[in-house]
């Protein structure tokens, strides 16, 4: 890295340029030191007029920072760099400026438009450092422009913008709560984005601003699983435990029948026959009212999806899945997690300490997933104290009457281990196993007294602890061990054991009457130097032995409780006084003196010695709270789950048709089902085309048979619908055709007679498939209707009854074609260069449309440009298959939000191809395509033309596909120029003027350039920004100045153009629209037009 020798120079080395040299240690600071020197060179470095110095100073400054040095002095000369042209030094600046954002407030507000701009900048890692940036200002009066910024970003058409834009939301909820609104729908649009970079952001946006909104959730729900796969790894860990939450809202649980069955069959097994009948008929009702468990599909998707998720690198992926299949899956299937879940034990020791207190808490309800892998929880000498008992745990929860000797064994190693507080733990394991398993009690109880004589202070007293709970469990059988632990008095010194064993004594005294008086007097003795856990059993042990035998200890006992009513310990002088009016019958005794023996001698229940991770399982597994056992700030409750599960049609998603159908199988389907069909009234792009009975009938029943032949009922069923209306407006559209034929002749001859001479080839194989493509593509049937238009017209029944060549399909196409009523005309088909309309034409072609309003610019503006080609497949790599394609610049018919895509294709083998169709569509974020009609059959060096519609969501990504025949399945994609993402919009000077000023500031680009020589007169800088981009030509007053406006296709957003010539060659270019991106990019595409 170029900033190596930075921190030689950091640490008080002289530099080339010449650095002082000063100390860094902070004993040399006071007023004796160099500090008010400090970066001197690092500010003129960035005060130099050289790029390679400012960028040199900025990786010295970075550096700092991530050192843990303060570089807050340099904002001011930092933030000067900020309009750097250098994207280098840009990127570090910014880098700089989210550190220290929040801390200089005031300096980067200043800098706040310089930041705006960067919002538009072309380079992607600019506009999210600048949306960062702005985002790490935390001051109220700028929270409107972060808004603003973060609504553009998630429009972005990259995706890491987007990803930014995410992030920033949390951001500026947290500085202004009354955004939520606002920000719940930048959510809602992120959440629909389908690439993998953004959802595991917009998911932690989700969780941070609105995790109540479940509803969000619904129609991403499939989209989110099975994304999972591919999300980055901190993405996938936050999607899981959203999914874990809205799952357990939205199914039933898997194991909600296991309950009642495992109640009902050990009724069967322990009880009597009597019983059993009687039982019969309430059982038999309560498993009627529950119906057979089915698991819900999404349900299953989401365990499907994740378990691959088992295999990952990351720990903390691992854990989310462990913790999802535990609380989601059925018992069956939960035990998958636990061999993932033992190879992270071989992780680094906080990866350990979290995946064992998460397994210990797994194993008291599911103890048989983890048995096959005792042996991996096994302690090892190197272990870490929290490590082993945390194992310890485990291995007591995985104790069985199978496995006990195995694990007891392993105890006793464990006992002589150094560690002093893993033999305490161990020692409790070892009461608890004991407790838990009848059958190794006596066992080890002897094990735990032989530790009584052991060395060690605490592990005897620890064992003390646990043997006096053993024995409440058998106290008459283990009299001789009671004896055994009164002479331990002497020797034990640890408060807790001498508690626990005068207890014990105190307990069962009438089991040992002769020495627990003995013991009380010893204890009288030092009594003053005890503990007060202990003073309050030798109190409670001298009240138990004056109730029980007051001959040997009634003096004892005043003389204990004359000594602690005189304790400086408050609890100790009042438990005396208590216990002395309790015990010792006087006249002022009340009426509790009858009882207390039965008070200080009840039967006591012995103690259960539980896991402390018993209660744990009601936090969510892998979360800070249960790891801490308590409720962490920001935690949200598991929900539980529901009595019925709610409606699963909310996570429907309406699926446009042409991406549903896409085998051929699948579109006979569906022609075999009736004509107005719900499914296709609900998923069919044509519903929403047209709202006339003619038009939609016309275009579903193209799009319901494309790629294969309709039923005969169905087609006069179609005719039958439109048939009226047809016959009434023939004569009208014919006289109308004839009119607009001869108009436009002039200007399309050439073309026209070149699309006609290679329809005719085309129309030959090209069977009803071609259909939808014919009544779509106007322009070509105008010039084929020129030589057809008379005979065409009789043989409209016969197209619709049978399936015939292209050809004689020119009935049905004119008709389409000319019901003109329901949607504006198409412009005409760009023409070369050398058919240039005439301005005398245009004035002949204005009387001549067929709408009411004089004929826009919209319709002359593509007729400038000439059309440009692009290769899509070459004949090699097609195996003889060539497809070339253009974009048409008309309007796409079944979607007005696409651009109309014309692909050529030629077939240069010897053989016929066939089934020529589009599969498998693989598209970015809020990209559709409409796949043109399959063609059945193209002939030997026959060629066939067809048109796409492609929605690019305002963007230059690449539209990728399958271009597939019978045999063979080729990878293509449709790149566009930012300039055909647009169609041309008419309007007035005043309107441009207006919607001009509301395009100012943000939304303005302008840019100087020099006019090349043949770019001079007015003709030819009007053609060359209208080959450039889509735009239509905007009446002007002045001379030196032309204007053009368009707006994109799929959302409407206005673009205006604006050439003003300057003296010679020089000229200004001005765009302004509220897609900077793409005024950007349309910037530079003019400019490269123009200045060639």
């Amino acid at each position: 890295m170029a900033a190596s020798p930075a921190y030689g120079e950091e640490k008080g080395g002289s530099s080339s340029l010449g650095e002082p040299e000063y100390g860094h240690d902070p004993a040399s600071g006071g007023i004796f030191s160099s500090d008010y020197k400090r970066h001197d060179d690092l500010k003129e470095m960035l005060d130099s007029n050289k790029d390679s110095l400012k960028l040199e100073a900025m990786k010295r400054i970075v550096a700092m920072i991530a050192r843990g040095k303060n570089a807050s002095d340099l904002f001011p000369a930092v933030v000067k760099n900020v309009a750097c042209k250098n994207i280098e030094v840009k990127k570090l600046v910014y880098v700089y400026l989210v550190r220290y954002a929040e801390e200089q407030q005031d300096l980067a507000l200043l800098s706040i438009s310089t930041f705006q701009r960067g919002l538009k900048d072309p380079n992607q890692l600019i506009r999210a450092s600048a949306l960062r940036v702005l985002s790490s200002i935390r001051v109220p009066i700028i929270v409107p422009i972060m808004m603003l910024a973060i609504k553009e970003a998630a429009s972005d058409m990259s995706p890491y913008v987007r990803k930014t834009a995410a992030h920033a939301i949390p951001k500026l909820y947290s500085l202004d709560s009354d955004q939520k609104d606002q920000l719940i729908e930048v959510i809602e649009k992120l959440l629909a984005d389908k690439t993998t970079l953004v959802a595991g952001s917009v998911v932690m946006a989700f969780e941070e601003v609105c995790p109540e909104r479940i509803d969000l959730i619904h129609k991403n729900y499939r989209k989110l699983c099975n994304l999972l796969i591919d999300v980055e790894e901190w993405g996938q860990v936050v999607i899981i435990n959203m999914l874990t939450r809205y799952a357990r809202t939205q199914f039933l649980s898997p194991n909600q029948n296991e309950s009642l069955l495992e109640e009902s069959t050990e009724k069967a097994f322990y009880g009597s026959e009597e019983e059993d009948t009687k039982d019969a008929k309430a059982e038999a009702a309560s498993l009627a009212k529950r119906k057979p468990y089915v698991m819900d599909p999404d349900h299953r998707l989401l365990l499907r999806n994740t378990k691959p998720l088992l295999q990952s690198r990351n720990a903390a992926v691992v854990m989310a899945v462990a913790q999802l299949y535990f609380h989601l899956a059925p018992k069956a299937e939960v035990g998958v997690i636990a061999k993932a879940l033992v190879r992270l034990l071989r992780s680094h020791s906080e990866v350990q300490y979290v995946v064992l207190q998460n397994v210990a808490t797994m194993s008291i309800k599911r103890r048989g997933m983890f048995e096959p892998y005792l042996k991996s929880f096994y302690i090892r000498s190197t272990d870490p104290t929290q490590i082993k008992i945390l194992k310890l745990e485990v291995l007591t929860n995985l104790a069985n009457e199978t496995n006990i000797s195995t694990i007891l064994r392993e105890f006793q190693t464990y006992i002589r281990s150094m560690d002093k507080d893993f033999v305490a733990a161990t020692i409790q394991a070892i009461g608890r196993c004991a407790t838990n398993i009848g059958k190794v009690r006596d066992t080890c109880l002897n094990g735990l007294v032989q530790l009584l004589s052991n060395r060690d202070e605490l592990v005897v007293a620890e064992s003390v602890v646990v043997i006096k709970k053993l024995l409440q469990m058998q106290p008459a059988q283990h009299s001789e061990i009671i004896k055994h632990m009164a002479k331990l008095t002497d020797n034990i010194q640890v408060p807790m054991a001498r508690a626990s064993i005068l207890w014990l004594i105190g307990e069962y005294c009438e089991h040992v009457p002769k020495i627990a008086p003995d013991v009380l007097r010893k204890m009288a003795k030092s009594f003053t130097n005890e503990e007060d856990i202990v003073k309050l059993q030798v109190i409670n042990l001298a009240a138990k032995l004056y109730l029980t035998n007051s001959k040997q200890s009634k003096l004892l006992t005043q003389y204990v409780l004359n000594l602690a009513k005189y304790d400086q310990n408050y609890d100790i002088r009042d438990r005396a006084r208590f216990i002395r009016q309790l015990i010792v019958p006087t006249e002022k005794s009340g009426a509790l003196n009858k009882y207390a023996k039965k008070l200080f001698l009840a039967q006591k229940p012995a103690p259960i010695l539980e896991s402390s991770f018993k209660d744990r399982d009601h936090f969510q597994l892998g979360s800070l709270s249960h790891l801490l056992n308590a409720k962490a700030v920001g935690y949200q409750e598991l929900p539980n789950w529901p009595d019925e599960a709610p409606d699963p049609s909310v996570r429907n998603v309406e699926v446009p048709e042409w991406t549903k159908c896409t085998s051929r199988e699948k579109r006979k389907e569906k022609v075999e089902k009736p004509f107005y069909s719900d499914s296709e009234g609900e998923s069919g792009p044509t519903e929403s085309a047209d709202s006339e009975p003619e038009s939609s009938s016309e275009e579903s029943g193209s799009s319901s048979s494309s790629g294969s032949s309709s039923s005969s009922s169905e087609e006069e069923e179609e005719e039958g619908s439109g048939e009226q209306s047809e016959e009434k407006e023939e004569e009208e559209k014919r006289t109308k055709r004839k009119e607009k034929e001869g108009s436009r002749k002039a200007a399309l001859g050439s073309v026209a007679s070149e699309e006609e001479e290679g329809a005719r080839k085309a129309k030959k194989k090209v069977s009803q498939g071609k259909k939808s493509h014919t009544e779509t593509s106007s322009e070509e049937a105008t010039a084929s209707e020129s030589s057809s238009s008379g005979s065409d017209s009789g043989s409209e029944g016969d197209a619709k009854q049978k399936k015939v060549p292209l050809s004689s399909r020119a009935g049905p196409k004119e008709i389409s074609l000319l019901d003109l009523d329901d949607f504006t005309p198409p412009p005409p088909q760009p023409v070369p260069s050398s058919n240039i309309i005439s301005t005398s034409l245009v004035t002949d072609l204005e009387g001549l449309t067929l709408t009411d309003t004089s004929l826009a610019p919209t319709l002359l503006s593509p007729a400038f440009g000439t059309v440009r080609t692009y290769e899509l497949l070459h004949r090699m790599a097609g195996e003889g298959l060539s497809v070339e394609y253009c974009f048409s610049r008309r309007p796409f018919p079944g979607d007005p939000h696409m651009v109309a895509v014309q692909i050529q294709i030629s077939n240069n083998t010897d053989t016929e191809v066939k089934s020529l169709r589009v599969s498998e569509p693989k598209l970015l974020s809020g990209m559709r395509i409409q796949e043109f009609p399959e063609i059945e059959c193209l002939a030997p060096s026959d060629t066939a033309s067809v048109v796409m519609g492609i929605d690019f969501c305002d963007s230059t990504q690449a539209a990728n596909f399958q271009l597939c025949t019978h045999t063979r399945h080729f990878y293509v994609s449709i790149q566009p120029p930012v300039g055909e993402l647009m169609a041309p919009v008419f309007m007035s000077e005043n309107e441009f003027k207006k919607e001009q000023g509301k395009l100012m500031g943000m939304s303005e680009i302008m840019e100087k350039l020099t006019l090349s020589e043949k770019c001079r007169s007015d003709h030819a800088i009007v053609q060359q920004v209208t080959s450039a981009a889509n735009v239509g030509r905007v009446p002007c007053g002045a001379d030196n100045e032309y204007r053009f406006a368009a707006k994109t296709v799929t959302s409407g957003s206005l673009v205006l153009v604006t050439l003003e010539r300057r003296q010679g060659a020089a000229a200004q270019l001005t765009v302004n629209s509220e897609k900077m991106v793409i005024g950007t990019m349309l910037v530079k595409d003019i400019v490269q037009a123009l200045a060639q």
